[in-house]
């Protein structure tokens, strides 16, 4: 009995380092939400999502448009005035920097993962 309460704190240590590990520190972040944007706040935050490029991605000198869908599979609009990285065309997964707007998601960056 004594062998396994010396045994239990060491193993609840392993444990909360480990939780600590995967929730912080780990690198694999997958597609984020548009459900987690306001569409009446203006604050710029980053996003992971999925390019759709079967939709079509339209640019005009620096206006651009396109589509993409986030974690639960909401499509939305993306528009923007920037140039896109090299590149783009071929990704799956890009990160966008811009706030939600009641048409669509306006874009100020965006970058390949």
């Amino acid at each position: 009995m004594k062998k396994l309460q010396k045994l239990a704190l060491p193993v609840l240590i392993v444990i909360v380092v480990f939780l600590i590990y995967k929730i912080y520190f780990s690198g694999a972040k997958g597609l984020g939400s548009f459900s987690d944007f306001d569409p009446n706040n203006n604050a710029i935050k980053p996003i992971a999502v999925q390019l759709l490029r079967d939709r079509g991605i339209n640019q005009q000198g620096e206006s651009i448009m396109f589509y993409a869908s986030d974690k639960n599979g909401q499509v939305v609009q993306i528009y923007g005035e920037m140039v896109l990285p090299s590149g783009f065309e071929n990704a799956d997964i890009i990160t966008l920097k811009g706030h939600l707007t009641q048409s669509g998601f306006h874009a100020h960056e965006v970058s390949l993962d």
